[in-house]
């Protein structure tokens, strides 16, 4: 915004005492009303708002605050938004990004707890990102927003709670390309998101008895990063995809096919997948922590596939972040 005076901000809350988790926190202090302000509960209109702005020569970011509610603007991002670009032969671009919590915490269930990127991953013309790291953050919104294409920008809600070291000279990390968290020669792990903290959490514990795993975020699932990912699984001939999502229909099946198809002749087991289970997202704790999986599946898993003896857990942490976080108040 300090760069480009045609980076607006726009949504629901973006300007009350929370500053969707504070990630909104002085813009309008110093940016003004004219470019950074709230808007009414009405996603339809306002992603349509959205559109008219980016066509008109601004580069809106409009804040959707959770990402179950971005489907009551479907028609505008599938039949509108998605299109614009290719229906004009490239003569109009639609520079928007939308910026869509995800995650979970203090009972959200059903209504506050989707994820939803496979169903915008799966509409032509949607890039969709979903960083993980403080400098990933930051450098693939830069990215976004730079971008003549809509961006769906998910951002888990836990991840806002996250420090680390970010260069202030640091610039724009492009899109398309994933991130190699961790080296290991045993076992690829693909994680998104969330999961990506969950998969170091198990590295370490795997590390106890000499398993190195690999961590890979892909960091963008819109475009995906395929050779990465494909070099890693050449290198470990093992695979686990560890999603943010429900498994059916999702990513963790698209980047499973991928690697089935490139990798089939070096394997030496199949894909494994981790996710959601198929069910609506409870609301009770204990509900919750069998709803979605963790660092202990992860190592559960691996074992599984190395024939290994389930090592002992009883010593080890995990859940560490549901038994902290109090909400978002």
């Amino acid at each position: 915004m300090q760069h480009d005076e045609r980076v607006i901000l726009f949504g629901l809350d973006v300007t009350d005492h929370k500053r969707i988790f504070g990630s909104t926190v002085g813009l309008i202090e110093q940016f003004g009303s004219q470019r950074c302000f709230a808007t009414p509960l009405s996603e339809d209109a306002m992603t349509g708002f959205a559109l008219g702005a980016a066509l008109n020569g601004l580069r809106p970011v409009h804040v959707h605050i959770r990402v179950d509610f971005l489907l009551l603007a479907m028609n505008q991002l599938v039949n509108m938004i998605s299109c614009y670009r290719y229906m004009t032969a490239g003569k109009l671009s639609v520079p928007l990004v939308i910026r869509a919590v995800v995650g979970r915490g203090w009972g959200q269930s059903f209504q506050h707890s989707k994820s939803l990127q496979s169903v915008f991953a799966h509409i032509p013309g949607l890039k969709v990102v979903m960083p993980t790291t403080p400098a990933d953050a930051k450098g693939l919104l830069i990215s976004s927003i730079r971008d003549d294409n809509p961006v769906i920008f998910l951002e888990h809600r836990w991840l806002y709670d996250t420090e680390d070291e970010v260069d202030e000279n640091m610039d724009s990390i492009p899109l398309g390309k994933a991130n190699v968290l961790l080296s290991g020669n045993d076992f690829t792990v693909i994680a998104i998101s969330w999961m990506n903290v969950e998969a170091l959490k198990a590295a370490d514990v795997l590390k106890k008895r000499g398993i190195h795993i690999e961590v890979i975020d892909p960091r963008t699932i819109v475009p995906l990063d395929r050779e990465t990912l494909i070099v890693s699984v050449q290198k470990t001939r093992r695979c686990l995809v560890a999603d943010y999502d429900w498994l059916f229909c999702g990513v963790s099946a698209e980047i499973s096919a991928l690697i089935s198809e490139t990798c089939f002749g070096l394997l030496k087991s199949p894909v494994r997948r981790l996710g959601f289970a198929n069910t609506p997202c409870p609301s009770s704790r204990v509900l919750e922590n069998a709803f979605y999986p963790n660092a202990k599946d992860i190592v559960r898993a691996i074992e599984q596939e190395l024939a290994l003896k389930p090592m002992d857990l009883s010593q080890e942490s995990f859940y560490s972040y549901e038994q902290k976080f109090r909400g978002p108040f």
